[in-house]
């Protein structure tokens, strides 16, 4: 068993372990993946200031994100295909998530299904839906969580129009794996992985194929899906989605103090300030660069998360430092599950979970609850360095 001190350890076996699409397809952003680069290099510019001589016992991490009691103020954010990082993906995270006192987000392009995660889990998990120009199937979508005891719905908002991914196209990606010559090659050195994935029937996206019509194959469900992203959406579409579901809903996806202000409008009960991770829009700017100008806006009336870029329990510090009631991450959790299965995603919420309060305490706070502004060093021009 290796020493595991922080999340890059993690990626590491992770690389090694998954075939390359599906490393790639995490380990990406769209074009030139400025983006993606600058969600984690702009956490690397804000400095902690150390304080010394204070009491630090009884300190905790633990706080609330939409009522709901967490054990550090971290969920584990929607990723498609999670189930084709390791076998049977979804339940595996979702099962540490709750052990851990985290919650956990299905993607609705999971590889196992709603029902598949409620059936091996035991208290309410979140469901993620995007906002597709198909009622009949949100509908469905919707009143499937609604029975499985889902407690919140995140409604994924900048995902009109899918940017490009060129690893993506490049690997040919597709769940399962079409057996082409570059794929067997890269698929022969990966075979602890393969062994897993025979032992499962979870191998296509669940929440989808066999619940439309027509929809049976890759190949279908590629056409499908190219056809439901709904271009024309506009915020009484998306107040439509929040009236289907009638309980929390979380809008992940803000990035612009203008958009906060029509989230709070529709009556959201958190935002997600994010880029998807550096995979839409290349070239706009990081979360965490956008964080405080959108908690500034609106922070008084709705909750404000944030999700890019997190890879360490210090970045989880210096977020809500900026006003972050809350953090998602992704490729975190995802290094961890490639590489060891549920225990992976323990291990990487571990990591995270004592960076947080180590940290946290030699800043001189001993509550989350406490931690501001006056805990964080910004260089010059760090806010309002764009206009």
């Amino acid at each position: 068993m290796p020493v595991i001190t922080n999340i890059d350890d993690l990626k590491k076996i992770y690389r090694r372990r998954v075939p390359r699409m599906f490393y790639d397809y995490a380990e990406s952003g769209s074009w030139s993946e400025q983006t993606f680069r600058d969600n984690v290099s702009d956490f690397a510019e804000i400095r902690l200031r150390q304080r010394i001589a204070r009491d630090m016992t009884g300190r905790s991490v633990a706080t609330q994100m939409i009522g709901q009691d967490v054990a550090m103020p971290v969920a584990l954010a929607p990723v498609g295909l999670t189930g084709m990082q390791n076998a049977d993906g979804e339940i595996k995270a979702a099962r540490a998530a709750e052990k851990f006192g985290v919650p956990f987000t299905l993607s609705t392009m999971s590889i196992c299904s709603i029902e598949d995660v409620a059936q091996h889990t035991t208290k309410p998990f979140w469901f993620q839906i995007y906002t597709l120009n198909d009622d009949d199937f949100n509908a469905k979508i919707i009143n499937r969580a609604k029975a499985a005891g889902c407690s919140a719905l995140v409604i994924t908002v900048d995902l009109q129009i899918l940017g490009q991914r060129h690893k993506d196209l490049k690997n040919g990606l597709s769940a399962p794996p079409k057996f082409t010559i570059p794929t067997m090659l890269n698929l022969a050195t990966k075979w602890a992985w393969g062994l897993e994935m025979l032992g499962t029937k979870r191998r296509f996206f669940g929440n989808i194929v066999g619940h439309v019509e027509g929809v049976d194959d890759p190949t279908s469900l590629s056409a499908w899906t190219a056809q439901k992203f709904d271009h024309a959406l506009d915020w009484g579409k998306i107040a439509k989605l929040r009236d289907m579901w009638g309980g929390k809903v979380i809008l992940k996806g803000i990035l612009d103090a203008e958009d906060a202000e029509h989230a709070v409008g529709v009556g959201a009960d958190a935002i997600v300030v994010s880029n998807h991770g550096g995979r839409q829009l290349d070239g706009a700017l990081s979360s965490i660069r956008m964080l405080p100008e959108i908690v500034a806006a609106v922070g008084e009336r709705t909750e404000v998360w944030m999700d890019g870029g997190i890879r360490s329990g210090q970045d989880v510090l210096k977020a809500v430092a900026l006003g972050a009631k809350g953090t998602m991450i992704g490729r975190a959790f995802v290094y961890g599950l490639g590489a060891m299965g549920e225990k992976g995603v323990t291990t990487a919420l571990d990591v995270i979970r004592k960076e947080l309060d180590t940290s946290m305490a030699l800043c001189g706070e001993r509550d989350i609850a406490a931690v501001g502004r006056h805990n964080v060093l910004l260089p010059k021009g760090f806010l309002g360095a764009y206009s």
